[in-house]
């Protein structure tokens, strides 16, 4: 897939509207009664940029940022503001925050994974683009060091342990990060009236999760 791992300017993201959106179908029988049914296993999170773009320099920087793009052609990143984090918004993470797997011994390579719900269906989400830096390990609560006993692949959110420190049978492999949404532009088109934004029009700019 074609992919920029260039993040969208995070002071327009910020002001954007947007988030996670399923796919149900919902069929009312005659008694009244539903049947409900996921059509998809995983979500899928949309944005609008336009409602982050408040000065002529923002939508500059959309046009520049979307030329370069070539429309809906290459993918990247996008930062969430209201979930980018480990743990919640407001606390710092650390590399207890989510469980990403169990040792086996043998297992080297583990997925960066977040975690959401506990009790009744929770779902764990793929992390794919983790923020170069942030990632945080640990096996069995011990923390491991970057570099010498595992790495992280920034493109895949794959952490690998290096000869020497496999996590062991039963270990519990946890991790904290920050990371960003695989994303592109849902229109190859920007409809822009420079007189209606001056009056408060907020651009149409649509933005739409990959998956990987």
């Amino acid at each position: 897939m074609s992919f920029h791992d260039v993040r969208f300017p995070t002071a327009i993201s910020r002001g954007c509207q947007g988030g996670p959106e399923r796919r149900t179908d919902v069929v009312v029988l005659g008694s009244g009664f539903e049947e409900r049914n996921s059509r998809w296993a995983n979500s899928r999170r949309t944005y609008n940029a336009g409602y982050g773009v408040k000065s002529l320099d923002d939508l500059h920087a959309v046009i520049a940022f979307f030329e370069e793009r070539r429309g809906r052609l290459y993918g990247f990143r996008w930062k969430d503001h209201s979930d980018w984090k480990s743990c919640v918004p407001g606390a710092v993470t650390t590399a207890l925050d989510q469980v990403i797997g169990s040792g086996t011994g043998a297992l080297a390579t583990f997925q960066l994974k977040k975690t959401y719900g506990s009790a009744y269906a929770p779902w764990a989400r793929d992390i794919k683009k983790p923020v170069t830096g942030t990632v945080k390990i640990a096996v069995a609560g011990a923390v491991k060091t970057l570099g010498t006993q595992f790495t992280v692949d920034p493109a895949t959110g794959v952490v690998t342990f290096l000869a020497g420190n496999i996590p062991a049978t039963g270990a519990s492999v946890t991790a904290g990060f920050e990371f960003d949404v695989p994303v592109r532009f849902d229109t190859d088109k920007l409809e822009i009236n420079v007189s209606g934004f001056h009056h408060g029009a907020i651009p149409n700019i649509p933005v739409i999760e990959v998956r990987l």
